[in-house]
């Protein structure tokens, strides 16, 4: 049962440390202090708002929720001791509702996914953790009376209990094929090695242990997909795509079975290093894949490669790597996720870099970056230091990043306004930019009768009817910076930019 609590304490958790939205400047490539392109700044939560202060923490994995209920959006962030829950429905407000905290120590991996409106917990290096579950739907209540939500509120999951069970530990990572409702824990301390454990989770709060594969050695990260893809052998299929660390390859297996799981293939590809991370294209087809440590092993820029996966069981060799992007930086690449035709990938101390898929996917083709946003200013070195993860699939186009050092960033595409279209109109709008206020000037044939202001989210802030005149001064002084939209006469519509 949820926690009661008082009108009062909710008005003091109310308080959120946030910074106002700000443009990304197409003539500076700044948005307040973050270099960017193609990408504003709405918010940000910082790290001593989202965890306790046990153990020094910082920002590790991400992950969104959106109610069905009611569409709003719900950002799940994991920290080095605990899980932190943002309700960034209005991302230039986000409001910090609650956390979890670790079921057994600190680290700073914690992973976090989503399925049936639960979220599902494990960490690594931190013993006896096992897998936490929250369902998510406690969210609709508001602020969390002390901030901590506890059992029965969140479960703990460690295995069957039945002897002979896999014993569910630390973990480094949590993959959930959304299509099955099955868990897949990886990189785990259990006794298969650190290969996937598989999870029936279709029950949220009867979670069960179906089996694991102990013969491909350890995955640090993976994707399963139920595939329909190019190659019609496995069409319906359950695939995994294993990116397993240090071993020195990428495994797929398929995974229907899960008694009696089948080696399709393996690979390796050039200056491998870590092989950490990846993700397929929409039409899978390619596969986009992250290796962690090469550029400070190899002392290269930021590398990105482009697997073909037309044919899952052909000899991959050198002509199933299709390309090798190579990023303006020397930082580390980690987590990569695929949206439509735009890869987003949290870039470590480069930020969030956006990478058009249609170029990656070309062969010999290596402008792809269509926009980032730098959430660490410091520097660009090859450090795992900034941008651990970024969740890009929220409806309403907000992008949220979870940063080590600054916590809870929220951003979104320059000029994507929930709002109606610019209209070509005669009204004149100056200054624009301002840093105060504008004035609207009608041309000789016309008069000005109203005037309506909305913000970035489309919400009305202001409102003024029966004007009459040739000109009216519209008074921005209280409003934060970012971009507006002046609808004159109800019909007229202009851009307006407070700096």
């Amino acid at each position: 049962m949820m926690k009661k609590y008082s009108f009062t304490i909710i008005a003091c958790l109310l308080f959120q440390l946030f910074y106002a939205q700000t443009i990304c400047d197409t003539n500076t490539g700044m948005a307040g202090i973050y270099p960017c392109n193609n990408y504003d700044f709405l918010s940000r939560t910082p790290v001593s708002t989202l965890a306790t202060t046990s153990g020094n923490p910082v920002g590790s994995d991400i992950w969104g929720w959106t109610d069905p209920l009611d569409n709003k959006e719900y950002a799940i962030i994991a920290m080095s001791n605990s899980t932190a829950f943002v309700d960034v429905t209005d991302p230039v407000n986000p409001v910090f509702l609650g956390r979890i905290e670790s079921a057994a120590g600190n680290n700073v991996w914690r992973d976090v996914k989503v399925y049936n409106n639960h979220a599902f917990i494990v960490a690594d290096g931190v013993g006896q953790h096992g897998m936490q579950v929250f369902d998510l739907t406690i969210l609709r209540n508001g602020v969390d009376a002390d901030l901590t939500y506890e059992s029965p509120d969140v479960k703990r999951y460690t295995g069957d209990g039945n002897a002979g069970d896999i014993l569910i530990g630390s973990c480094h990572n949590i993959v959930i094929n959304e299509t099955e409702g099955i868990a897949y824990l990886v990189g785990c301390n259990s006794a298969n090695g650190g290969g996937p454990i598989f999870i029936d989770i279709t029950n949220p709060n009867s979670p069960s242990t179906l089996g694991d594969y102990t013969t491909g050695g350890y995955s640090h990260d993976a994707q399963v997909i139920t595939y329909n893809g190019p190659d019609s052998d496995y069409t319906g299929k359950q695939i995994y795509i294993g990116s397993n660390g240090n071993s020195n390859k990428v495994v797929i297996l398929d995974v229907t079975d899960k008694t009696n799981v089948i080696a399709i293939n393996e690979f390796s590809y050039p200056q491998i290093s870590y092989a950490h991370q990846g993700w397929f294209t929409e039409d899978q087809r390619y596969f986009i894949l992250g290796d962690e440590t090469d550029e400070q092993d190899f002392g290269i820029q930021t590398k990105t490669l482009v697997f073909d996966f037309n044919d899952l069981d052909a000899d991959f060799s050198d002509p199933s790597l299709l390309n090798t992007y190579t990023g303006p930086t020397n930082a580390v690449d980690h987590n990569g996720y695929v949206k439509g035709d735009e890869y987003f990938l949290a870039n470590y101390s480069a930020g969030l870099r956006v990478l058009d898929i249609p170029t990656l996917t070309s062969p010999n083709n290596t402008n792809a970056e269509i926009g980032y946003f730098d959430t660490f200013p410091n520097s660009n070195g090859a450090s795992f230091l900034g941008a651990w993860s970024v969740y890009p699939y929220f409806a309403s186009g907000n992008i949220i990043i979870s940063d080590r050092q600054s916590g809870l960033i929220i951003v979104r595409k320059s000029n994507t306004l929930s709002v109606p279209e610019f209209e070509n109109t005669s009204f004149s709008l100056s200054p624009n930019p301002t840093a105060s206020s504008s004035v609207i000037k009608a041309p000789q044939n016309k008069t000005i009768n109203s005037v309506a202001i909305y913000n970035i989210l489309g919400q009305n802030i202001y409102t003024r009817n029966n004007i009459g005149a040739k000109e009216f001064r519209i008074p921005m002084q209280s409003q934060s910076k970012g971009i507006y939209l002046v609808k004159i006469n109800n019909s007229s519509v202009k851009k307006l930019v407070l700096k």
